[in-house]
C-alpha cells in the first residue's frame, strides 16, 4: 500500500525533531520520541504548544538526542533559532536557558508523572491570528493510550500518508508541510489523489518493514500546532479551517472533529527504515 518516506522523531515534545533513515521501535514508539518534556515549575504541568499563549516559542527550538551527562544525567541537545546551541539535562531545579527562552521557569523532564496534563487550546476558536492569544484552553490527560509515564498526546507512533498531505494542498491552494503535523512516518502511497485515505485505517494492522507491526487505533484529531510556526515554515492559521472543512470524523468517546493522519500502537517490534514497504497484515 505504500512505502516509508520520512521518518522522525522529536526528542523533546513540542519542540522540532530529526529525520532518521533507521529507528527502533518497541511499545514506547521510536527510541527516543518524545523522551524528554518541558516542566512548568509554575503550574506542574507538561508544557505543550497546544497552548501557544505560552509556548509557542518551544517549535522554533530544534531538540537532538545526545549521551548522558558526566554524571549520568539524561541530557538533550537544543538549537535555538538564531543556531546557538545549549545541553539541556534532568535536574530538579529550572534550567536557566530553558527559562530564559520561554520567559517562565521550567525544567527538564524525563518521565511523566501519573495523572500529568497539558493545556489544550480549543482549534474551532482560531480563526485569527489574534485568536491565538485569547481562545480558551482546557486540561487533557497525557498518553492515554501509551505506556505509563511517557509524553505522547495518545498512541506512541503517528502516521500520515502522501494523499492527505496533497489533499490538504489542494484544498488550501498552497503545500503542506509534513512538519506542521508532527508525524513519526510519512507513508508514500501509489495515487497522490487517494485524499485522507488512512481514515480507513483505524482497527486494522500495519506491518512496516520486515519486523514492526502496529495496530492503528484512531485517526488524529488536530489541534492548533499546525496553524503554528514551525522552524522556517510559517505561521497559517487558515490551514485549521481547512480541516474543518474537508476532514471531519466522528470519533467515538470523543466528538465529531477535524482529522488528519492515524495514531498507532506498536504490538510487534524491530527496525523500520526509509523505503521500507508498508502493508496491511
Amino acid at each position: 500500500m505504500g512505502t516509508v518516506r520520512q521518518l522522525s522523531r522529536y526528542p523533546v515534545k513540542s519542540m522540532l525533531g530529526e529525520d532518521l533513515d533507521q529507528a527502533y521501535v518497541d511499545e514506547a514508539g521510536i527510541a527516543g520520541d518524545r523522551f524528554f518534556a518541558v516542566l512548568d515549575c509554575v503550574t506542574g504541568k507538561v508544557a505543550s504548544a497546544k497552548n501557544p499563549r505560552l509556548w509557542r516559542d518551544m517549535l522554533t527550538v530544534r531538540s537532538t538526542l545526545t549521551p548522558p551527562d558526566s554524571a549520568g544525567a539524561p541530557a538533550v541537545r537544543l538549537t535555538m533559532a538564531d543556531g546557538t546551541t545549549e545541553t539541556v539535562t534532568v535536574t530538579g531545579h529550572p534550567d536557566p536557558a530553558l527559562s530564559t527562552l520561554l520567559g517562565r521557569d521550567v525544567r527538564l523532564l524525563d518521565r511523566a508523572a501519573p495523572g500529568a496534563t497539558i493545556e489544550r487550546m480549543d482549534p474551532a476558536q482560531v480563526r485569527t491570528d489574534d485568536d491565538l492569544r485569547i481562545a480558551e484552553t482546557a486540561e487533557s490527560m497525557l498518553a492515554v493510550g501509551s505506556p505509563p509515564g511517557t509524553f505522547f498526546d495518545f498512541a506512541p507512533l503517528h502516521l500520515m500518508t502522501t494523499a492527505t498531505l496533497a489533499s490538504l494542498a489542494a484544498h488550501s491552494g498552497r503545500p503542506a508541510d509534513s512538519r506542521r503535523f508532527r508525524p513519526n512516518i510519512v507513508v508514500e502511497v501509489p495515487d497522490p489523489g487517494a485524499g485522507f485515505v488512512e481514515n480507513l485505517w483505524p482497527g486494522r494492522r500495519l506491518r512496516i518493514g520486515p519486523d514492526v507491526v502496529a495496530e492503528v487505533v484512531i485517526a488524529t484529531p488536530r489541534c492548533v500546532v499546525p496553524a503554528l510556526r514551525h522552524g522556517d515554515v510559517e505561521r497559517d492559521v487558515a490551514l485549521l479551517q481547512v480541516l474543518s472543512r474537508h476532514n471531519r470524523l466522528r470519533l467515538e468517546g470523543v466528538g465529531f472533529l477535524p482529522c488528519a493522519g492515524v495514531y498507532a500502537r506498536p504490538v510487534e517490534f524491530g527496525v523500520i527504515r526509509s523505503g521500507d514497504p508498508v502493508e496491511f497484515c
